[in-house]
């Protein structure tokens, strides 16, 4: 009884990893059981369990891994997977995320990569990146058909936020759990201009993410377009020498509320778009020099901005939104 169990774990196992849809006949297995041997969910959770450490009891150590800044690896796993499944309709039902560059993601080296990023919204830009990283790390071509990719996440994606704002409620604990490295701003605390030190512990977290693996900063610090670029994110970059990968991001401000919790508009073609790294001479480059790259890189430089009428910027909007109503479903 117990090889078949083991027979049938193993095969359970192996396809999980490969197809989500697979993980429904795992649940199936389990009620079968329940009723088949008069067990309680209790008890064969236990069995299996035991079942699987006297066979392979290395392989389930990772379970109870805990990454660098100390979050469960099982948790944030399951973190993940659920805001993902909750946030795809937002890319591919509400609204439509048209995508270029997976193929840039897919010859990134594991760790040691900043993506710099125009910002829109506090989480759907987040969202939405960890949804196209992992979309792309799994073969998918500039797309996000067939959700499975989310079903073994890459683990090791950090994205740069304000404190006070992932500590603002339990939505955003939550999300900080998945991969915040929390830094208190310099510039604005509660709603008030403040000038302070840079804390050196959050150089020294941000570094640490980046020895682990990938982060996204939003170097101008704010959702307001055309903010100038925030020295600290140069001065990292010549500290840790990472590749520097800029995406360029629209459609977010108009479809969610500020927060990026609420879709404030549906139909809306939203955009993200990946460029290949930016040439920075770590040595020789000044940090002025490396903020106007930024700046280019993700379109927030003075000279994109193009002052027009009131007049003509609705013409511009009925003509977005025209194209927005017939943009092709992936």
């Amino acid at each position: 009884m117990a090889f078949f169990f083991l027979i049938i774990w193993k095969i359970l196992v192996l396809f999980s990893t490969c197809f989500w849809w697979f993980n429904l006949i795992f649940f199936f297995f389990l009620f079968l059981a329940v009723w088949f041997f008069g067990m309680n969910i209790k008890n064969l959770i236990f069995f299996l369990l035991n079942l699987y450490l006297i066979k392979h009891p290395n392989n389930f150590m990772p379970i109870f891994k805990r990454k660098p800044f100390g979050h469960i690896l099982l948790l944030k796993r399951c973190l993940v997977r659920m805001i993902e499944v909750v946030a795809q309709g937002r890319y591919r039902c509400f609204n439509q995320l048209k995508m270029e560059g997976s193929d840039i993601i897919r010859d990134l080296p594991p760790n040691n990569v900043l993506f710099v990023s125009n910002h829109q919204t506090y989480f759907a830009d987040v969202a939405a990146m960890y949804h196209v990283f992992n979309a792309s790390l799994k073969g998918r071509v500039d797309s996000l058909k067939n959700i499975g990719y989310i079903w073994n996440p890459k683990l090791n994606i950090y994205y740069v936020a304000a404190a006070e704002t992932m500590k603002s409620g339990l939505l955003p604990k939550i999300f900080a759990y998945v991969g915040s490295v929390s830094i208190d701003r310099t510039w604005r605390s509660a709603g008030e201009n403040v000038n302070r030190q840079v804390k050196m512990s959050d150089i020294s977290n941000i570094k640490k993410a980046l020895d682990d693996g990938w982060v996204i900063t939003f170097p101008q610090g704010t959702t307001k377009p055309f903010k100038p670029i925030r020295r600290g994110t140069a001065h990292i970059i010549k500290t840790c020498k990472p590749i520097v990968i800029p995406i360029v991001i629209d459609g977010f401000r108009r479809a969610y509320d500020k927060k990026g919790l609420l879709i404030k508009k549906r139909n809306v073609l939203q955009s993200m778009v990946i460029k290949q790294p930016i040439e920075i001479d770590y040595e020789n480059d000044t940090v002025d020099e490396i903020v106007k790259k930024i700046e280019f890189g993700i379109e927030q430089h003075p000279s994109f901005l193009k002052v027009i009428s009131v007049a003509e910027y609705k013409k511009q909007e009925e003509e977005l939104d025209k194209q927005r109503n017939f943009w092709d479903i992936y």
